[in-house]
């Protein structure tokens, strides 16, 4: 009998999915100094970002078959000394494109309109017709240009909803030079308008940009974006962080909105997560969430689908 631990949970399809197949599912969580003497007992680990599968909590696990990512990036498992080992390990890049997409870009209107410090002020009993003159100086997303660090699922997905706003976009990948950018309706499935984007250089692409968001499976060293890319923004530029925490630099974007030359910051992702630095979490040009990104009801269940057909297929062919 396979046995599976979902230590950072399942959807309920996904489980039943796997249960149906006899697969045992425990969904109870472990803290993860207890992983190594409990972690043995299984066959399966499926986590999302929470928990840490490293190079001794594997050695310490020799059933160990299968490590399964629900989410996008791998960096809190040591992937190549798993497959050294012959443990399969997979991820579900795909699943969660559009609902990281849509973050991106609440961040984005919040910051046009200025809605998350809206949010914060009305409440407290401020002058009424002061708040409304502080927020009266927003701006529209049509005809602004959006930057796209990162061309892959979620990128494209970016440029699709940036694209039909009516927004020009620039997108910067070393490894995708192209991509065909479907804009479909559901309700008129006949009308599909194609649209070709090609990467550009990051040079005028920071230079021009009115927002940029980043979308790269970013794994940690020399942030993408730092003092020295934000120099060369246009002043009042909006960055956007969905990726990973140090994609931006942390220090060099509270520099640059300190001193005016970010206007705002719509981040899901932290450096010393989950205890972000409480300067970029107070900060009144900064929108934030804890790192929700793919924390939507159709995006988990497209995971949890995706990862019990995928553990099954494993077995399968095994």
């Amino acid at each position: 009998m396979i046995r599976i631990l979902a230590n950072d949970g399942i959807e309920q399809d996904g489980q039943t999915l796997l249960e149906e197949a006899n697969f045992v599912v425990e969904t109870e969580k472990i803290p993860q100094e207890e992983l190594p003497s409990k972690l043995p007992q299984y066959d399966v680990i499926i986590v999302r970002s929470a928990t840490k599968v490293r190079k001794e909590l594997i050695d310490q696990c020799p059933n160990l078959k299968v490590i399964a990512r629900g989410g996008v990036g791998l960096d809190n498992i040591d992937v190549d000394y798993a497959q050294s080992k012959g443990i399969k390990v997979f991820n579900t890049p795909a699943a969660s494109s559009k609902s990281v997409a849509e973050l991106a870009f609440a961040h984005i209107f919040a910051l046009a309109r200025g809605l998350h410090l809206s949010n914060r002020e009305l409440p407290k009993g401020v002058d009424f017709a002061k708040l409304k003159k502080q927020f009266s100086s927003g701006f529209e997303l049509r005809g602004r240009t959006l930057g796209i660090l990162g061309l892959g699922r979620i990128g494209q997905e970016s440029a699709r909803i940036a694209l039909a706003l009516g927004m020009d976009v620039i997108p910067v990948d070393i490894m995708i030079e192209e991509a065909d950018i479907d804009i479909e309706f559901d309700r008129y499935p006949d009308i599909k308008v194609r649209l070709h984007l090609e990467s550009e250089e990051m040079e005028r692409m920071l230079e021009v940009s009115d927002v940029i968001t980043v979308h790269v499976p970013f794994k940690g060293g020399k942030p993408l974006i730092g003092a020295t890319e934000i120099a060369k923004m246009k002043n009042g530029v909006i960055l956007i962080n969905t990726a990973r925490g140090g994609a931006i630099d942390e220090e060099a974007l509270l520099e640059g909105l300190n001193n005016g030359k970010v206007a705002g910051a719509g981040i899901d992702v932290f450096m010393n997560e989950p205890t972000p630095n409480p300067d970029l979490l107070s900060h009144d040009k900064v929108s934030v969430t804890p790192h929700i990104g793919a924390s939507t009801e159709e995006a988990q269940t497209r995971i949890g689908l995706e990862l019990a057909e995928r553990i099954i297929q494993h077995f399968d062919r095994g």
